[in-house]
């Protein structure tokens, strides 16, 4: 049996967290979480997530200094990112899209059944 693609959730909303980590493992996901970008980088660390699903606005490490870690580092700089934020703000969308993301999606303006299909999406062009 082919093995699970593995997303990683780095958000530091509990309930936007288990909600996502719930819904991607209904739909066959292996799906681990972290509360923060300090912790989300240290799970890339030990093992590399086939997608992230990043948020921009957390404690310790926000999603833009997430970003340049990963990209910053030549063993993690190719993997796909897709950024889930409540900043919609034009110079937010245009910063994270330098870091090369697959997409940014402003929370409010996507259910979260349009976020797993714009995972699909992503994952299916690996």
């Amino acid at each position: 049996m082919a093995e699970k693609p593995y997303i990683l959730i780095i958000e530091d909303d509990p309930y936007i967290l288990k909600m996502y980590e719930l819904k991607l493992g209904m739909e066959g996901y292996e799906v681990k979480t972290a509360i923060n970008g300090k912790i989300g980088v240290d799970k890339v660390s030990e093992r590399k997530p086939d997608l992230i699903l990043l948020d921009i606005l957390m404690p310790e490490m926000d999603g833009f200094e997430v970003l340049e870690h990963l990209k910053g580092d030549p063993d993690t700089k190719n993997l796909p990112v897709l950024v889930l934020s409540n900043l919609g703000q034009e110079d937010h969308i245009n910063k994270a899209m330098s870091f090369g993301v697959q997409g940014f999606i402003v929370k409010s303006q996507y259910t979260p059944s349009q976020v797993v299909d714009a995972i699909k999406g992503v994952i299916k062009k690996k």
